[in-house]
């Protein structure tokens, strides 16, 4: 099996934990709580909601509690990212969730009715929700607390006991979180592990009863390969390349505003962030100007950091880099969208806009995942359309446009994860949708209600009746048995 791939070079050594300390390694470790884990599930009746209702509460305590300490760890990962942005983006998303869960879990575990159908009168048909066990969770680096706890939540409400490991670019928040769990939580309901590429193999190849990976199209595969050994399902949350549509008859200033902050929280750094932008031939210069205008508006402060985040580490920020040079040495112009200076040292990289990109730029192929924009000039939205067409599926599309025949025809004429209509990201915060990619951008959703279908078995149920017309088909056949295999079929 090909080694996992790091999303990005970063640190070398990890901190240790207690359990590993006991056992020797990290492995080891692993190995030992979810042999605990597997064991309690298999021999445990499935959990009351008293219990997952419980657990909920102590994850949502533990937030609460601790998310100034939390906010400060992540930041300390990332070189510099505002509290209100970890606030923001990770921290409310997951309090919602856990409310949500608390609110409607009790619903979603209750045994289903289903029509059986006249033949199998009296009987009854019944769907039971049940826990599928133990629940593996792989987190990327970007947004470590929600796509960790985030899962982990749905996966608890589904009465499911979780392993989280965590990416070897977040050890300060994988050390106190990991600490925090132990403290709240039983062995065999929860733990987290820090580790770095082998360890994640470690991880991928246990036989977990479901995987959760989030990260690029590349791991997945490999995450993929390795789960397919134990017939593990597997769910997939990928990215690629999100577009944003600006149609003719948009507001363009609200579009370009819209867009930045898209892609400017975390600096970029956001499977769902927009990727590139198509806007009408003709109004590049304007879309441009609209784009300064909201980066100036939204971070004032951005020399000094200020709200703006840090990309995750040197060999990111190289990445980004060469992603402009080779899109200019290639023919594109290059539009800095801010006044700040390029910061390697503290690895802050003001928003770029790039135009006229030659066909063969990395920009218009790799998922740039940073605050580098490019922007293409189409004619209409039909060349829109067949550009998005032409691609891999994204994991999200942006609408900007008033009519709604056009809000339908791009609709129902495009395929993606997840679509907001004029705005970035929001369809990703509602918690009465799912959320996941397709084809190349994942396979799989959850949060909500999905999310507990995700972590859940529904078991089909038939309850015979004391009579009924089964018996007819019993040999030796008849013409009873001739009569109700010619009955008729109702809708």
């Amino acid at each position: 099996m090909p080694a996992f791939e790091n999303d990005a070079m970063g640190y070398d050594t990890f901190p240790s934990q207690s359990d590993v300390g006991e056992s020797g390694s990290q492995a080891a470790a692993l190995a030992r709580i979810f042999d605990e884990q597997r064991a309690r599930s298999r021999s445990a009746a499935p959990a009351p909601w008293a219990l997952r209702s419980d657990r909920l509460r102590r994850l949502r305590r533990l937030i609460l509690e601790q998310r100034g300490a939390l906010a400060q760890a992540i930041s300390g990962d990332f070189g510099h990212r505002s509290r209100h942005e970890t606030e923001l983006l990770e921290i409310n998303p997951l309090l919602d969730g856990i409310a949500h869960s608390l609110r409607h879990g009790q619903d979603w575990m209750r045994m289903q009715r289903r029509r059986p159908g006249p033949k199998f009168w009296p009987g009854a048909a019944r769907l039971l929700p049940q826990p599928l066990g133990v629940v593996g969770v792989i987190v990327p680096w970007n947004y470590p607390l929600l796509l960790s706890l985030g899962p982990a939540q749905c996966a608890l409400t589904a009465g499911n006991t979780v392993l989280i490991k965590v990416s070897d670019l977040s050890p300060r928040f994988g050390a106190l979180l990991s600490r925090l769990l132990e403290q709240a939580f039983d062995t065999h309901e929860l733990r987290l592990f820090n580790g770095d590429a082998d360890f994640s193999r470690h991880f991928c190849r246990l036989p977990f009863d479901h995987l959760l990976f989030t990260g690029s199209p590349a791991v997945g595969r490999q995450v993929m390969r390795a789960a397919s050994d134990n017939l593990t399902p597997v769910t997939l949350e990928l990215g690629g390349k999100s577009p944003a549509i600006v149609d003719a008859d948009a507001d363009l200033e609200a579009a370009a505003r819209r867009i930045v902050i898209g892609k400017t929280f975390n600096a970029g750094q956001t499977c769902v962030a927009p990727d590139y932008a198509l806007v009408p031939r003709g109004r590049l210069d304007a879309f441009i100007g609209g784009a300064r205008r909201a980066v100036e508006r939204f971070y004032p402060a951005l020399a000094r950091g200020g709200d703006y985040t840090s990309i995750i580490s040197a060999h990111h920020f190289s990445r980004l880099q060469r992603l402009v040079d080779d899109a200019v040495a290639r023919g594109a112009c290059a539009w800095p969208l801010s006044k700040a200076p390029h910061d390697a040292v503290r690895r802050l990289f003001p928003p770029i806009a790039l135009s006229g990109l030659a066909p063969e730029a990395a920009a218009l192929h790799e998922e740039i995942f940073g605050p580098v924009l490019p922007v293409l000039e189409v004619g209409d939205l039909d060349e829109a359309i067949a550009w998005i067409n032409a691609r891999p599926r994204p994991l999200a599309l942006y609408l900007f446009a008033r009519r709604q025949a056009t809000i339908d025809r791009v609709l129902a004429h495009t395929v993606s994860g997840g679509v907001t209509v004029n705005d970035t990201f929001l369809h990703a915060g509602v918690d009465s949708l799912p959320f996941g990619g397709i084809g190349e951008s994942g396979m799989g959703a959850y949060h909500g209600e999905e999310g507990f279908h995700t972590f859940s078995h529904a078991k089909p149920v038939f309850l015979r009746g004391r009579i009924g017309l089964l018996p007819w088909l019993y040999p030796p056949f008849g013409a009873r048995a001739e009569r109700l295999l010619r009955m008729p079929r109702h809708e």
